[in-house]
């Protein structure tokens, strides 16, 4: 019996339409192989929604959102809306859905490709073998914490205000996530935060030190957010585990990211409770290089793969499309931003159609 989805796509702004195409196809392909039906349905979020309906998020988006088993969004962002008012921005609508569908956890993978290695600025006994997942608490923190925006003093002086808050409920959800992320994988978790300096920290660090006796087979240690950061470059292999806060997760991840050699490479999930889950590429709308088939699709591609794991619980599925990416990278066909020397280059929709060959074999 055929099982059905239903997928809403977000192609957003920049590449997006370029990569979201590229992962529909092979969703499309892998589905005809495993007896799976995928109802795609299309909708605006960011830039383009703000310039069809003043809004970065429109009513109907989230509404056809919360209705499907999964969200495939692609990117968002670009020049021509950053000098908007920041509730009016892209960003704004991407951190609304997010709220909207109650994504609490962000999973952000970061690992060394074999392919790859040489891709990355540090040296390759530094990265090889890099196997990073970063869990970042998502709808809290400040981001959303209140009071936050610009106030005018008693003394006619401009003051920005944003609030750093989490709740003890907060820190433990997110917690068990990254425990059981943790017990999934080599059982280490590192909780990162600032302790030393943030009374939130400290509640935060108080909050998974005693969420901590519920997994006892899993290894707990605490580092500050800078030692963190100068770790993930100096031993980024001593990581397996790591569970922050929204900005920290924030920062962080894309720092181990680039561990990888290209930030377009790497896919991410957002989970709740229930409902369904957004799945992302962790890079940019890249306006600069939009419609010139120049994008890197492989992100959308592991993204869709993520989906099919974590969103729709058809591993199968998920694996076929991870096969094929590493496929196609030992073919040596490479996009501009992984590019090196003996390879050959392609643009997005050439990858598309080797992706779709690897896929049939």
């Amino acid at each position: 019996m055929t099982q059905t989805y239903r997928i809403t796509l977000l192609p957003g702004d920049g590449i997006g339409p370029e990569i979201i195409a590229v992962a529909v196809d092979l969703l499309k392909k892998v589905g005809q192989q495993l007896d799976l039906r995928f109802e795609f349905q299309e909708a605006l979020l960011g830039g383009a929604a703000i310039d069809a309906t003043g809004s970065p998020l429109p009513a109907d988006t989230l509404e056809l959102c919360k209705n499907s088993d999964a969200v495939l969004l692609a990117a968002i962002g670009g020049y021509q809306w950053d000098t908007l008012p920041n509730d009016q921005r892209p960003e704004r609508g991407l951190l609304g859905l997010r709220a909207g569908l109650e994504l609490f956890a962000n999973l952000r993978p970061a690992s060394i490709l074999p392919q790859l290695v040489d891709a990355s600025s540090l040296k390759r006994e530094v990265v090889d073998g890099v196997d990073i997942m970063v869990v970042r608490e998502l709808t809290g923190g400040i981001y959303f914490g209140q009071p936050r925006g610009i106030f005018t003093s008693e003394t006619g002086e401009r003051r920005g205000v944003n609030t750093m808050v989490y709740t003890e409920s907060e820190v433990e959800r997110i917690g068990r996530v990254a425990f059981e992320a943790a017990r999934k994988r080599r059982k280490q978790l590192c909780s990162v935060d600032k302790s030393n300096v943030l009374e939130v920290s400290q509640l935060w660090r108080d909050t998974i030190t005693k969420l901590a006796a519920d997994y006892p087979d899993v290894e707990l240690t605490h580092m500050y957010v800078d030692n963190a950061a100068m770790q993930l470059l100096r031993n980024p292999k001593q990581f397996d585990t790591i569970v922050t806060g929204n900005l920290f997760g924030d920062i962080l991840s894309d720092a181990a990211a680039m561990l990888t050699g290209s930030i377009g490479m790497l896919p991410s999930a957002s989970l709740g409770s229930s409902g369904p889950g957004l799945f992302e590429p962790v890079h940019g709308s890249a306006p600069d290089i939009a419609g010139q088939d120049k994008a890197n699709p492989l992100a959308q591609v592991l993204s869709a793969a993520m989906m099919l794991r974590y969103g729709l619980n058809e591993p199968q599925a998920g694996d076929r499309l991870e096969r094929a990416v590493l496929k196609v990278l030992d073919q040596g066909y490479r996009t501009g931003d992984i590019m090196s020397d003996g390879m050959t280059l392609v643009g997005c929709k050439a990858m598309g159609e080797a992706l779709l060959a690897a896929l049939e074999d």
